[in-house]
């Protein structure tokens, strides 16, 4: 007679603890190392073409220097491009701030009630609708030359899409959550903070991450109307004289501010939204 223990498949055997750890351990190096060098290739790439174009004089060279000027533009010139770089960095952080605060509260009161939504919406559709750069001579007008309207440039141009991020996540609270809260008769407070802000998370951070590049973007139109420092200032002053290869190194440092910027802010959400990356799908 056939002893059943013998007829046990081999593959029953629970392989070492340590072998799932190792492997987790690999995947995760795997990943880390796929995130730092994929950015790292695009750009490269970025630069071969640049080169390239440059090269064979696609366009004009007063027009697009060759990445090699203006690297030695940047080097020419490194302490003081840094300190222009401080500045438009500073500009950029605080009125992302004021935008995302001022945001944050608008889009909640347009998501408390009805009829503010209704009275509100159509104003700030036709102020987002209104080209912000015509609004630089005017700024400049009314606040003078320095911080003030640029700062306002930031804001106008930030604030929009955190208005409208934070009053599509609180107006858009998952059902089976919102029949949680009813069978909880939990109050209206408790049911905003345990329940309607931390569901609209994701979608404020949506707002936020579409409005931080738009910062860097209104901090240099903002130095271009009214800057006296900052790598709109730069770019404005440089390329008036033709020396577009500093005004290009400016460009690029622009560039990385906001690579940096946006890479911080997916860091932020990713730590204050860690269930975010295990209930949702990824490719």
């Amino acid at each position: 007679m056939t002893d059943v223990r013998s007829a046990e498949p081999a593959a029953a055997v629970t392989p070492p603890s340590g072998t799932g750890r190792e492997a987790g351990r690999g995947a995760g190096l795997r990943a880390g190392t796929g995130a730092a060098l994929l950015p790292a290739a695009g750009i490269l790439v970025a630069l071969a073409a640049w080169w390239l174009i440059a090269r064979l004089e696609l366009v004009h060279p007063a027009a697009l220097p060759p990445p090699g000027d203006v690297l030695a533009a940047f080097v020419d010139k490194p302490a003081r491009m840094l300190e222009h770089t401080w500045d438009t960095l500073l500009e950029i952080l605080f009125g992302f701030a004021l935008s995302a605060a001022a945001g944050v509260l608008i889009g909640l009161s347009l998501a408390s009630s009805r009829t503010v939504e209704r009275m509100f919406t159509p104003l700030l559709v036709a102020v987002n609708a209104v080209p912000k750069i015509t609004l630089g001579p005017l700024l400049v007008v009314a606040l003078g030359w320095g911080q003030k309207p640029i700062l306002t440039m930031v804001f106008l141009l930030c604030f929009f899409p955190i208005v409208l991020s934070t009053a599509t996540g609180l107006t858009t609270t998952p059902a089976d959550l919102a029949e949680l809260v009813r069978s909880w008769n939990a109050s209206r407070w408790q049911a905003f903070r345990k329940v309607r802000f931390p569901a609209a998370l994701p979608q404020i951070f949506v707002g936020l991450k579409v409005a931080m590049p738009l910062a860097a973007i209104g901090a240099v139109i903002g130095e271009f109307q009214a800057g006296e420092s900052g790598l709109g200032y730069v770019i404005l002053q440089y390329a008036g004289v033709g020396d577009t290869a500093t005004a290009w190194a400016a460009i690029m440092l622009v560039a990385l501010v906001s690579i940096l910027l946006y890479s911080a802010l997916l860091l932020i959400e990713r730590i204050a939204l860690p269930w975010v990356r295990e209930t949702t799908s990824s490719r």
